[in-house]
């Protein structure tokens, strides 16, 4: 597969699929992690001559209101600064202003195109993957170079569309991403351990399927490990329930009782907003408590499993981590892995913003930039966005 090292850039439009989904509050960008990461493709096509024309989706757009809290126009300042050029920002994602600009762009320039996801306002073109639309953005470059690893799984008009229509290939990115992550899928270290957290066990079926048979250890926690002790028998009180999963659940436990482990006391209290926290073992869970947290008998048991492994991979919180009453659990079994001679993986989404702010971004093997299309890959499965520039 082709990389935009194998490509002439010089006086070429370069089109550049980039992912600043990143996370906002009031305002602020919060992790500009996905930001810093796209650097190097980003700066490799300036420094090459070439025109750089970058798209990006933030957020879902369903509603006009969307469109106002999903501006990517708030991204333009922090990549300036980074880069150390005046980026250039394009309010419309098709039309003749916005190919005015295309047309003015000079060697080494940047231009950052509206949010893509408000062509969606329109019937879904972006994450339905409609043609024109896919074919009105590629007409804007010459190449198309995709280094969104966090959106490959997906087929939408700003990858495949684009893909589709222009010579294309992978930045610096993409291709750090699907060579650890393909090594992992073929090739773990043993003994082989995968952490799994998050809300529901319905949103990782597949993923479980095929890691359980691949891996040595499976460590459940977060929301979804309720589901699992449920299906054990356990009182869980209103803690998280995936009532289409229980059976299933039922199912892995049977089947894979030695390889699932699961917690054997947490962090409970009345919601995730009260801080009059208890500790209990999971067979003592009050029926109008919730559960939150791992409690410090699970944290010591998965280090004691984690202690024998050569590689973890690691999808999902443990707990509410966001919050500093439910944040121990995530933040103690990070904190043990940082000081690991393991190959560490972390998967994207919540567990990478975790490890991010609670200091440890340079302290793993990897910190994947997708979520769920890193599951995706370690399950086996052919990304959309990947195969567009295969074929």
């Amino acid at each position: 597969m082709k990389t935009i090292k194998d490509f002439d850039l010089y006086n070429k439009r370069v089109i550049i699929r980039v992912d600043f989904n990143v996370p906002i509050k009031d305002g602020v960008i919060l992790d500009d992690n996905r930001i810093v990461m796209s650097l190097e493709t980003i700066n490799y096509a300036i420094n090459n001559g070439a025109k750089v024309i970058l798209l990006s989706h933030l957020g879902r757009v369903k509603t006009e209101e969307d469109k106002k809290k999903n501006d990517l126009k708030i991204v333009v300042p922090r990549l300036s600064e980074l880069l150390g050029i005046d980026v250039k920002f394009s309010n419309d994602t098709k039309g003749s202003r916005l190919e005015k600009m295309v047309s003015k762009l000079n060697n080494g320039e940047v231009l950052l195109i509206q949010n893509t996801r408000f062509e969606d306002l329109n019937g879904k073109l972006e994450s339905g993957n409609d043609s024109s639309l896919g074919a009105y953005w590629a007409s804007l470059g010459d190449i198309f170079i995709n280094d969104a690893f966090g959106t490959a799984h997906r087929s939408h008009a700003s990858n495949v569309g684009i893909a589709s229509n222009i010579p294309s290939g992978i930045g610096f990115l993409m291709e750090k991403e699907l060579t650890v992550l393909n090594n992992v899928r073929d090739n773990p270290k043993r003994p082989y351990a995968v952490i799994l957290g998050g809300a529901k066990v319905s949103d990782k079926i597949g993923v479980i399927n095929s890691l359980i048979k691949k891996a040595d250890y499976i460590l459940i926690g977060g929301g979804m490990c309720y589901t699992f002790l449920y299906a054990l028998g356990y009182d869980i009180g209103k803690s998280l329930l995936d009532n289409d999963s229980i059976d299933y659940c039922k199912s892995l436990l049977d089947e894979y009782k030695d390889k699932l482990i699961l917690p054997v006391d947490n962090i409970v209290s009345s919601g995730s907003e009260d801080k009059d926290t208890s500790l209990v073992n999971i067979n003592a869970i009050p029926n109008d408590k919730v559960g939150l947290d791992i409690g410090p008998k699970t944290i010591e048991l998965f280090k004691n499993i984690l202690s024998k492994c050569k590689m973890i991979v690691w999808n999902g919180t443990l707990g509410y981590s966001e919050i500093k009453e439910y944040e121990v659990g995530t933040k103690s079994i990070l904190e043990y892995l940082s000081k690991s001679e393991s190959d560490t993986i972390i998967c994207g989404g919540d567990t990478a913003s975790a490890a991010i702010n609670f200091g440890y971004k340079d302290k793993f093997t990897h910190i994947s930039t997708g979520g769920g299309a890193s599951l995706e890959l370690l399950e086996g499965k052919k990304l959309p966005a990947i195969e567009a520039i295969e074929k």
